[in-house]
């Protein structure tokens, strides 16, 4: 996504804001060449479950990279809104790609109009608070910051003005791959899965939205565990979908605040696991279940092997009835005829959600 475009219609900058933003991009551009002399591109960004395009370039660049600070009502499951506090309107924020070595030039600007303010602390950056210090903004206020991605791997940032895990459990965060300098060996299919809990209660009998319960989060008893920011967010419509023979890359993070994740892929074992996200070191191989804790993530790869629906689910499994599942389905014909068969059909019990 480029700068220039807003992250939501909905959330569209004015043709004023629009027009400073350029302004302010075009002398940040003529700093960044002068002063290292790096080529200056704008970060591409996808929300859930969508990954950017892998980078092909061999060498580094100025990578900039607009964020914003908004409250938005969103789905929080089936029935039920929630008032989120968001990076670009979505929950979770927009997934970033990068490579080791780059600058990254942020500019965050805080449209939050309650008068709370809010910043970015990013894991994948070398310095105190992540840069939170560099990045903390009132209300309606634009904060610019650089920084150097030293380290390769995939890493999570979130909001962290005080209290820090409640501004995470309404909804700020997201996840940024820093990718080698040698790059990651190609796949089929990358997704961006995230997972999160909700505390809440009801607004009143009579509404369907939502609000933030201190007290759950405090004694760490989500209502809602879920992926992608809702329950639902991966299921239905919304279900992944591939082909029988792609190889899988599912990025998968765990902003918590509370919960520790068991990621699990019902039918399938993972080929290989670059556990806590380490891309550098040999991954494990053939793993069925895989920790994260809140604040990690990790990055698994398997190969689809039979047609049909794969279950994506944290395997404290009654997770399930707050939300943690959802679907990948493959299509096409089976690998190998003697990996899945039986002279009987299949029957799935009624109404259940981890196999449907």
């Amino acid at each position: 996504m480029s700068l220039q475009e807003p992250y939501n219609d909905s959330l569209a900058l004015g043709a004023t804001a629009l027009g400073a933003l350029a302004a302010l991009l075009a002398v940040v551009d003529v700093l960044a060449q002068e002063d290292t002399g790096l080529p200056v591109e704008d970060a591409v960004v996808t929300f859930a479950p969508a990954v950017p395009p892998p980078i092909t370039r061999d060498h580094p660049v100025r990578l900039r990279l607009l964020m914003e600070a908004t409250v938005v009502d969103l789905p929080i499951d089936a029935t039920h809104t929630y008032e989120c506090w968001t990076f670009g309107g979505h929950v979770p924020g927009p997934f970033i790609r990068a490579r080791e070595g780059d600058i990254l030039d942020v500019c965050f600007t805080n449209r939050d109009t309650s008068g709370m303010p809010h910043n970015i602390d990013f894991h994948a950056v070398t310095g105190p608070g992540g840069g939170t210090s560099l990045l903390t903004a009132e209300s309606l206020e634009t904060k610019n910051a650089s920084f150097r991605l030293l380290t390769p791997g995939l890493f999570i940032y979130h909001c962290a003005v005080e209290p820090v895990g409640v501004h995470i459990a309404n909804g700020m965060y997201g996840m940024m791959l820093v990718e080698p300098k040698a790059g990651l060996a190609p796949v089929d299919r990358e997704f961006y899965v995230l997972q999160s809990e909700f505390y809440t209660n009801h607004a009143s009998s009579s509404t369907s939205k939502l609000e933030f319960d201190f007290i759950a989060a405090l004694d760490e008893r989500p209502t809602h565990v879920v992926f992608n920011g809702r329950g639902g967010a991966l299921t239905g419509p919304d279900t992944l979908k591939a082909n029988v023979g792609d190889d899988v890359r599912i990025f998968f993070g765990n902003i918590g605040p509370s919960l520790s994740s068991a990621f699990h892929v019902i039918g399938t074992t993972f080929d290989r696991v670059y556990r806590e996200a380490d891309l550098i070191s040999v991954p494990a191989r053939h793993i069925q279940t895989t920790a994260v804790p809140p604040g990690g993530a990790t990055v698994v790869e398997f190969k689809l092997r039979v047609p049909g629906n794969y279950t994506l689910v944290d395997h404290a499994i009654l997770r399930v009835e707050k939300g943690a599942v959802g679907f990948i389905n493959a299509e096409g014909e089976p690998l190998s005829p003697d990996i899945y068969s039986s002279d009987e059909p299949a029957v799935v019990c009624a109404g259940c959600k981890i196999h449907p």
